[in-house]
């Protein structure tokens, strides 16, 4: 059976390089900085779609911040357990806190009593950990529209966002959000419906690499 495949690259080094590579030569990256190409780059080889580049959507120089936060010890506070677990723990700088309160069983709770997704009444219980943290979410709509709402209300600002909410339902509004709120926050988000926790991940590990 093995004799009917074709070649294909074995050693891990040469897929890497060669997979960066391409996806440098495939994507349009004129328009950004060096911090900005970078969290890009790896965006695209995340999902393997280059066409994501012209759908980006930054304020304020995500990658700086981002990394600068990380290297101070800020933690990570994420929305689902898919986004932490693609994040490659031995790259942060600081041996950062992966926070994810979504599987407490508060949460639950919270959840039914207010008739809300658990994944936004998470993001209550990123309260006293927000002031100066690197925010990814990878999977919810409404952990997006809860963080802008409780930023509204006061809440501390976090150093960064990286928001790739997915889906059919409030992901698209929920980033268009971001982008008109005006909240002097860094961020990348990826404007319509595409998103999810392996770009979210994705855009974590950019900043955890410490530079372009």
């Amino acid at each position: 059976m093995s004799d009917s495949l074709p070649p294909y690259v074995r050693d891990p080094e040469e897929i890497t390089r060669r997979s960066f590579a391409l996806v440098r030569t495939a994507c349009d990256l004129s328009a950004l900085d060096a911090g900005s190409a970078e969290i890009a780059v790896r965006l695209v080889h995340a999902c393997g779609m280059p066409d994501i580049v012209a759908d980006l959507a930054w304020g304020g120089d995500v990658a700086t911040a981002g990394r600068a936060a990380l290297r101070a010890g800020a933690p990570i506070l994420v929305d689902a357990r898919m986004v932490a677990e693609g994040v490659t723990r031995a790259r942060l700088p600081a041996d950062n806190a992966l926070v994810c309160p979504i599987v407490q069983p508060e949460v639950a709770v919270r959840a039914r009593a207010q008739r809300i997704t658990r994944s936004a009444a998470a993001v209550d219980l990123w309260r006293p950990c927000l002031d100066g943290a690197v925010v990814a979410i990878g999977n919810a709509p409404t952990a997006l529209f809860r963080l802008l709402e409780i930023l509204a209300e006061g809440a501390p600002r976090p150093a960064a966002i990286l928001a790739f909410p997915v889906g059919f339902v409030g992901a698209a509004e929920s980033k268009q959000a971001l982008i008109d709120a005006g909240l002097g926050v860094p961020y990348v988000t990826l404007r319509g419906r595409r998103g999810g926790s392996a770009l979210a991940a994705a855009a974590l590990n950019a900043l955890a690499r410490g530079g372009p």
